[in-house]
């Protein structure tokens, strides 16, 4: 990767994508440190305990949300736009047929995106608002008390329609990002927003050094190592195929033969990448999000409160419906995206087959079963890297009890940097890698017309 990316800083075109693509992420993160006006932040907005949607958009944004800024909002309403769009895709013959005419069904599909992208913004954007009004983020008069009437709707206004351009704004750069940079430009900022929280996730782990216990002198090193090893089974699990063997039958057009070469049909194993990690997230944040709203003293000692606490990042249960809805979303995505018997057909207009199977109905049976194993087995691969810091955070508390005379919270291991993290970091770092190899490869090519 290293050599890759100092062979293609030697190629003047490449290295002005390069500075492009660096300089509109110095202007996000910029951005992402602006705060917005009327809001009286002191030091983080509380994005509460456990799992929520809240602690979510805080990963998700680069900490941008938990500071208040103009980019709090990030690049989470672009990615559920493009998520809902796609779904719909497969469910209105309209957009399905849209995407099928080309370029121009393709250009008008990322129109709709756009559209949808902003009114997702502006709908985040007034629940935020409501958020930071409630729980007094929000400036006063001079006598402490809330803005009413004209004063309170205009702050209101200007909060809300910062946010929403700022959503915008950062899908803009996301867009040039792809036409003059390097990468998919939303898939690079959000790798940035993930990795400026690198900082945090250091001080956090010397925080424990400076503790002085000698468990934590232990911990620290191996969950380093651990991380290590975890970003080689992530490159793995994504350069993992499966090889379907295919074989071309011979014709004759005109006085050439065509046909008769043997090939493969790649399908990978984590085909579906990170989205089922982020619905899973995403479905079980919302009852501790529901729960932030709610005085605790309204569910204590009843059945609501056991309840809430099964959807806490530090439960046992949470970890299991975690672990199973991964592996149904994942079953989800790879049926919505894979048709086997469009695929048998293609491949039998094409003079195609798998050998040992028959055209048609057996080809695309085979196919189903082929989809249905690798699927179980990416989201097992999914599961492991998911799941890690949660089971790993959930021994630590069992294992190391608290200081003495200090609270309980002072006992146990907690990684603040997640799987879905690792996934997207990784991911993203090896697509932009392949693109700039193929660059370099397009420009050093020698053809005929030399």
């Amino acid at each position: 990767m290293i050599k890759t990316i100092v062979n293609a800083w030697k190629v003047a075109e490449i290295r002005k994508k390069i500075l492009f693509t660096a300089f509109i992420i110095l202007v996000f993160r910029i951005g992402s440190v602006i705060p917005v006006p009327f809001l009286n932040i002191v030091d983080e907005i509380s994005v509460g305990k456990g799992n929520t949607i809240l602690t979510y958009l805080s990963l998700m944004t680069g900490s941008a949300f938990t500071y208040g800024t103009i980019f709090a909002m990030s690049i989470t309403p672009y990615i559920n736009s493009s998520i809902i769009m796609q779904l719909l895709a497969v469910a209105i013959p309209a957009l399905e047929r849209m995407q099928k005419e080309g370029e121009e069904g393709r250009k008008k599909i990322a129109s709709i995106t756009r559209f949808v992208t902003v009114a997702l913004g502006l709908l985040q954007s007034l629940a935020y608002y409501f958020y930071l009004r409630a729980n007094n983020y929000l400036m006063t008069d001079v006598n402490g008390a809330a803005f009413t009437g004209f004063d309170g709707v205009f702050q209101a206004v200007v909060i809300v329609l910062i946010l929403t351009a700022g959503t915008a704004v950062i899908m803009w750069l996301g867009e040039q990002i792809t036409i003059s940079g390097i990468g998919n430009g939303i898939s690079i900022i959000l790798f940035a927003g993930i990795v400026s929280r690198f900082p945090t996730l250091i001080r956090q782990l010397f925080g424990y050094l400076q503790t002085g216990r000698f468990v934590y002198r232990i911990l620290v090193p191996v969950v380093c190592v651990i991380f290590l090893f975890m970003i080689a089974y992530i490159v793995f699990m994504d350069n993992s195929e499966r090889r379907l063997p295919i074989t071309y039958a011979k014709r004759v057009v005109g006085r050439k033969q065509m046909g008769g070469q043997s090939t493969h049909m790649p399908i990978k194993v984590n085909m579906s990448g990170v989205l089922p990690v982020i619905f899973a997230s995403s479905i079980l944040s919302l009852p501790g999000t529901v729960q932030m709203f709610i005085s605790s003293s309204k569910y204590e000692g009843t059945f609501w409160e056991k309840f809430f606490n099964a959807f806490q990042g530090d439960s046992w249960w949470y970890a299991l419906m975690y672990f199973l809805l991964i592996i149904f979303f994942a079953y989800f995505y790879s049926t919505i995206q894979y048709n086997p018997i469009e695929m048998a057909n293609n491949l039998r207009k094409n003079n195609g087959a798998i050998p040992g199977i028959r055209p048609g109905r057996p080809t695309s049976d085979y196919i189903l079963r082929v989809l249905s194993r690798l699927t179980l087995i990416g989201a097992l691969m999914l599961s492991v890297i998911a799941l890690f810091p949660i089971v790993y955070s959930l021994i630590c508390d069992m294992a190391i009890p608290p200081l003495e005379g200090a609270s309980e919270d002072s006992g146990g291991m907690t990684i603040s940097l997640g799987g879905t993290s690792l996934i997207i970091m990784c991911g993203v770092a090896l697509e932009t890698v392949r693109q700039l190899e193929s660059q370099m490869m397009m420009r050093h090519y020698k053809g005929f017309l030399d």
